[in-house]
């Protein structure tokens, strides 16, 4: 006797991964862009910072240990055919027994902690290639991803949603999502910043402020001197104790009158042609049909009269 399981019969993966990428192209088409599926080479899901920061802030969540092996075996083998990532929602679809829709929202980063951050890595930041690419000191990467302080979002600043009938908090295509992400994260750290609503530029700026704030003060070891700034800008900076010089009696001289450019006269409008006179219309004789002759009548028969 043979008996059915509610969980239908086993399909390979290379068969399930074609039929989400079907599904994934046509959603991509309804939207004018092209899929942006996920693919892993090799073991390791994540090789430079951010993407590395980002995979171990999410094994530091203790209530979703048990789905992220399952989570890293989807992602490794592909099944993450479209990811992707806007300013604060995270999409994807995801092959499994069935194809499945996942959705993620992210809450924008608050603007204390923005401020802070800046404040904090504003004298240490120098371009923002170093910062994309992780190439700033130890102590400034770590406090851009210092737990519940820097840019990665804790668990209340998540919402997750999955259309698989799983009923755990984060389900394997979750968790394969959110690998991904950590994937994508390597070759476009800017990403990160979007997802969080926040612009790494102001970062350089604050840093640029910083720095040229500290060089007018003296406060920096590099600060410029007052010679420095004189041979720069063309100017003798005196001291406080130096004493003012007595204004002169001769007079300086007002600037010539600058020549009032003389504005081109507007062009005139062409003056619009004359319509053209009517034609008069001379009636002309129209002929008439010739009338068709109607057909001879039949003569009917004499009635008989009838007998006395």
């Amino acid at each position: 006797m043979r008996w059915s399981s509610s969980w239908g019969e086993y399909s390979p993966v290379g068969k399930r991964i074609a039929r989400a990428e079907k599904r994934a192209a046509k959603r991509a088409t309804w939207a004018g862009r092209t899929p942006e599926p996920v693919r892993i080479i090799g073991r390791d899901i994540a090789k430079t910072f951010w993407g590395r920061s980002w995979c171990q802030s999410l094994e530091g969540f203790s209530d979703i240990s048990n789905r992220l092996p399952r989570g890293r075996t989807y992602v490794r083998n592909g099944s993450v055919v479209d990811l992707l990532i806007t300013r604060g929602r995270i999409e994807a679809i995801v092959a499994g027994s069935m194809v499945y829709d996942v959705a993620i929202a992210i809450a924008p980063l608050p603007p204390v902690r923005w401020q802070a951050i800046k404040k904090d890595c504003a004298a240490s930041i120098g371009s923002l290639l170093d910062l994309l690419s992780g190439r700033l000191s130890d102590g400034v990467m770590e406090r851009m991803v210092k737990p519940q302080e820097g840019l990665f979002p804790s668990p209340r600043e998540i919402s997750i949603a999955c259309s698989c009938p799983d009923g755990a908090a984060i389900c394997k295509h979750l968790a394969a999502v959110f690998y991904a992400v950590g994937h994508r994260l390597d070759t476009q750290p800017e990403l990160l910043f979007l997802l969080r609503g926040v612009d790494q530029r102001e970062l350089i700026a604050a840093a640029t402020k910083d720095s040229v704030s500290r060089a007018i003060r003296g406060d920096d070891t590099h600060a410029l001197a007052d010679d420095d700034l004189a041979s720069i800008f063309g100017v003798d900076l005196g001291t406080a104790t130096d004493e003012p010089t007595p204004p002169t009696s001769e007079r300086i001289p007002k600037p010539a009158a600058r020549k009032r450019r003389s504005t081109p006269p507007t062009p005139e409008p062409f003056p619009e042609p004359a319509p053209a006179p009517k034609k008069k219309r001379v009636p002309t004789k129209k002929k008439l049909p010739k009338l068709k002759k109607l057909p001879k009548l039949k003569k009917l028969p004499k009635r008989k009269k009838p007998r006395d």
